[in-house]
């Protein structure tokens, strides 16, 4: 199958809309412009990298697709929900409930069970303990490790622990699973079975947005988003040029 990110999953309805979104920090006495009036649609089951270079506003980006950063100026609308004037709390309920994040540091507690870092988002939504590690043993037999469920993350390879923490950013049904540079910290092996298994989640229907500076990783996309100085200077549409492992 050539088609790995199967196109056809990919809606009409804007998942994710900014309008003239800009963001501004100050450094000392000199405002820095990290992004500059960005308009950007997202589709519901899209597969898009955003791509560029260290310092020109990806992830800057980013924090602001996944909640963890206000615009400056701007809108930000999460499909019916516009994030503008949200307080603090309903902005981290709105993050916790619709958007999965994986991350290239992983960022698991060391002194915690794969399981139950894995069930860490849930104790935010509210389920009882007994829910919440049924749920998490269940999604991570979905990304293979259910024989790992109890290890620590030190007992487990980098691989594996990119494993759990997709299977964290699962963990909730999130409508989007934002990763941020998810080979970024594994050798070639590894790092070609995270993105089998990103895409094959993808191809469940998910949205996924890689935001990288590896154009291997980037080539995947159906869409490919290229920023620089705070602009979108490119946004190309590409057919899949990947197959999966064990589709060759």
């Amino acid at each position: 199958m050539n088609n790995a990110l199967g196109q056809d999953v990919v809606g009409n309805e804007a998942l994710i809309a900014l309008r003239g979104v800009s963001k501004v920090y100050q450094m000392g006495e000199v405002l820095v412009r990290a992004l500059d009036n960005i308009d950007l649609e997202v589709k519901r089951g899209a597969c898009v990298a955003i791509v560029g270079a260290s310092g020109s506003g990806k992830t800057t980006l980013m924090d602001v697709i996944g909640c963890l950063s206000r615009p400056t100026s701007g809108r930000y609308l999460l499909k019916d929900d516009a994030t503008d004037g949200l307080s603090d709390r309903a902005l981290a309920q709105l993050r916790n409930r619709r958007i999965g994040f994986i991350f290239q540091a992983f960022h698991l507690l060391p002194r915690a069970s794969a399981q139950v870092n894995v069930a860490l988002p849930l104790i935010y939504a509210g389920l009882p303990r007994v829910a919440r590690m049924d749920r998490a043993a269940s999604v991570l037999e979905q990304v293979g490790l259910s024989d790992r469920m109890r290890h620590l993350p030190g007992q487990l390879s980098g691989g594996q622990q990119q494993r759990v923490a997709i299977a964290r950013a699962l963990v909730n049904h999130p409508d989007i699973i934002l990763a941020d540079e998810p080979t970024g910290n594994l050798d070639s092996k590894s790092g070609g079975e995270i993105i089998d298994l990103l895409l094959r989640l993808h191809q469940n229907g998910h949205t996924l947005i890689l935001v990288t500076h590896d154009a291997q990783v980037a080539a995947h996309a159906q869409r490919t988003i290229t920023i620089k100085d705070g602009k979108i200077m490119q946004d190309e549409q590409s057919p899949a040029k990947y197959t999966m492992r064990g589709e060759r």
